[in-house]
């Protein structure tokens, strides 16, 4: 399967609730590459490099969380990185 690199932008009960662990998690455990962000704004902001079956699997992961209630998501192809793993910013 082709890997592809897509940024996202989660609106809703995105902060406080365990989302940015959840990711770096999910994102270590399926092996992708990439970072999530807390915004000043409320939302959460987060890039992943995988295959759309890894990258799913890790957006299964994160919505599963107990507290976390993602409302909208907003998601732009962007062109593959040189990386080796999956950071957590700020």
């Amino acid at each position: 399967m082709e890997k592809r690199r897509i940024h996202f932008t989660f609106r809703g009960d995105v902060q406080g609730v365990g989302f940015r662990w959840r990711a770096s998690q999910a994102a270590r455990m399926y092996g992708l590459t990439g970072w999530v962000e807390n915004e000043y704004d409320g939302t959460v902001e987060m890039e992943l490099q995988g295959t759309d079956s890894e990258i799913n699997a890790v957006l299964d992961v994160i919505s599963s969380g107990r507290f976390v209630d993602i409302t909208d998501v907003r998601k732009k192809y962007i062109p593959l990185e040189d990386e080796r793993d999956f950071r957590i910013i700020g």
